[in-house]
């Protein structure tokens, strides 16, 4: 008999099937809002460091669109790489949907359509709209 074997009983699953639920923090439905669904976050990191908070959100099923204009290029970098990384472990999607900004999903999101890109069709810069509520 293996080495292998001998660790492990022939009847033992595959050790590397993990359940695909397995890096979400599962809250109850009443803990996760006052209504009972996921949230949305806004969020304008100001260094990578907050990276981890954006991911922390991805981690409870919230849907985070992240703006990262207020970071140096590098630090976008980094943090679309971190994102990506996090995104991909919990089975999610990252979508850019306008300049440095990006919408971060979980898998229980479904996200239909796409932004096209700046380059594609005529595009107006809309800059100097401006709502007030």
């Amino acid at each position: 008999m293996s080495f292998i074997k001998k660790i492990f009983k022939e009847d033992d699953t595959d050790i590397f099937s993990g359940d695909e639920n397995q890096y979400y923090e599962i809250q109850n439905v009443e803990e996760m809002t006052e209504e009972g669904g996921a949230k949305m976050i806004l969020l304008e990191p100001r260094a990578f460091s907050e990276s981890q908070q954006i991911a922390d959100h991805l981690k409870k099923r919230n849907t985070v669109v992240v703006n990262l204009k207020r970071v140096t290029s590098d630090q976008a970098k980094r943090i679309v790489d971190f994102l990506s990384g996090t995104i991909y472990a919990i089975g999610g999607d990252l979508q850019r949907i306008g300049g440095g900004i990006f919408l971060c999903t979980p898998n229980n999101i479904n996200v239909q359509g796409k932004i096209s890109d700046d380059n594609e069709e005529e595009t107006h810069d809309n800059d100097d709209i401006n709502i007030e509520w």
